[in-house]
């Protein structure tokens, strides 16, 4: 079920609907689903967050994949993963997005923490609450789950991407290679445009994962957990308590009283320990980083087609210059014939011309020959410096 501006509506209902740009999901440490249909006023209302901050998530909005800390909540937008996390739910936008589908999916499926121990005769046995006190210390925050799936769905996503750019990609370049047409360069053009484009998405991501790894203030603001233990810890007092963005829940409750016991692990003595969130990035990086260098691969296979094309339209216009060298050679041959044709074919009066019909033979024979021979010397010439090919 959802809620639209306070009324219950079938999720297939909302499904049916097109163009919604309002439409968020819900979604509890439980992994149950509601999608929601809530304005900006809204949002800042339920979560502490400021506009500048949600402005960020406005699809309308060309703004660079970003992962923000904030006091209670991390600001999330990574491609169409736009998102707000905080220690309890998740508020994913353009849920019925076919891209945002399957974040979906595997958040309702790994945000559910493991099945506590019951009440009564289990809490009674010291091995057991010795068991759950041990699974409470070493317990993935909520926050690095939602974070690990969102980190994940991206990471494939953008190698989802780059795995089917590599399958159009080589073969198209191949052919191209095999023979040189319109077709395939107009082909092979498109690929390297859209290969760009995810060269410069993926960049992003890499670029946004590398800030954070390299700085440790950006990595402690993600600990939410561990910033409401501090909040909520019994030395802060019991005017305080809950902060009023969170719903009363019994889950909740139980939660911060682990956390008390465990106050010596989450706000002392690893106030300022990020390891467990550095591995958790660096493993994600390193996946980016293994997609980015798929990505360079190919580019330098392109440019490499790209050279061996050149070399191959240099090769043909050396060929068309031996061509135009030899077509030239033989014109001034030719000129030179046709100046003793026209020689001899004066209407002017010659005495040598009477009585000499025999000469015409020979003159045609020794211009002829005289016209081969600076032909091939010409050539011969050519070919000694190397100007056309042996």
């Amino acid at each position: 079920m959802a809620q639209d501006g306070g009324t219950v509506v079938p999720v297939d209902t909302i499904k049916k609907k097109t163009g919604v740009s309002r439409s968020w999901m819900l979604l509890d440490s439980s992994g149950e689903g509601t999608i929601l249909d809530l304005d900006r006023q809204s949002i800042m209302r339920r979560v502490p967050i400021n506009a500048r901050d949600l402005r960020i998530l406005d699809p309308m909005l060309s703004y660079p994949s970003t992962i923000l800390g904030r006091e209670k909540a991390i600001v999330l937008n990574l491609e169409h993963i736009k998102a707000i996390i905080t220690t309890e739910e998740v508020l994913l936008r353009d849920p019925l997005d076919d891209n945002v589908v399957p974040i979906v999916e595997e958040l309702q499926r790994r945000l559910p923490m493991a099945l506590c121990r019951g009440e009564g005769e289990d809490d009674d046995r010291p091995e057991m609450r010795n068991e759950v006190e041990t699974d409470a210390e070493t317990e993935f925050p909520f926050e690095f789950r939602a974070l690990e799936v969102a980190l994940e769905g991206i990471c494939s996503f953008l190698d989802a991407r780059t795995r089917e750019l590599e399958t159009a990609a080589y073969p198209a370049l191949d052919e191209l290679t095999s023979k040189i047409s319109s077709r395939n360069l107009d082909r092979v053009r498109k690929l390297k445009s859209a290969m760009t484009r995810l060269t410069n998405r993926v960049q992003k991501v890499r670029d946004e994962l590398e800030q954070l790894l390299d700085d440790d203030d950006d990595m402690a603001d993600l600990y939410l957990s561990r910033k409401l233990g501090g909040v909520c810890s019994p030395v802060s007092g019991q005017g305080q308590g809950i902060p009023n963005w969170f719903p009363a829940s019994p889950t909740l409750c139980s939660k911060i009283s682990k956390a008390s016991r465990t106050s010596g692990f989450t706000t002392q003595s690893t106030e300022n320990d990020v390891e467990e969130l550095e591995m958790l990035l660096e493993a994600y990086f390193m996946q980016i980083e293994s997609t980015m260098n798929k990505l360079s691969t190919l580019r330098e296979y392109i440019d490499d087609t790209e050279d061996y094309i050149n070399i191959q339209l240099d090769n043909h216009r050396n060929q068309l210059i031996q061509l135009e060298l030899f077509l030239s050679s033989g014109t001034v041959c030719l000129s030179m014939y046709s100046l003793v044709a026209a020689i001899f074919g004066m209407n002017i009066p010659y005495t040598w011309k009477e009585d000499h019909g025999y000469m015409f033979k020979w003159v045609v024979i020794l211009t002829g020959i005289a016209c081969a021979s600076i032909f091939l010397f010409l050539i011969s010439y050519a070919r000694h410096k190397g100007l056309v090919g042996s």
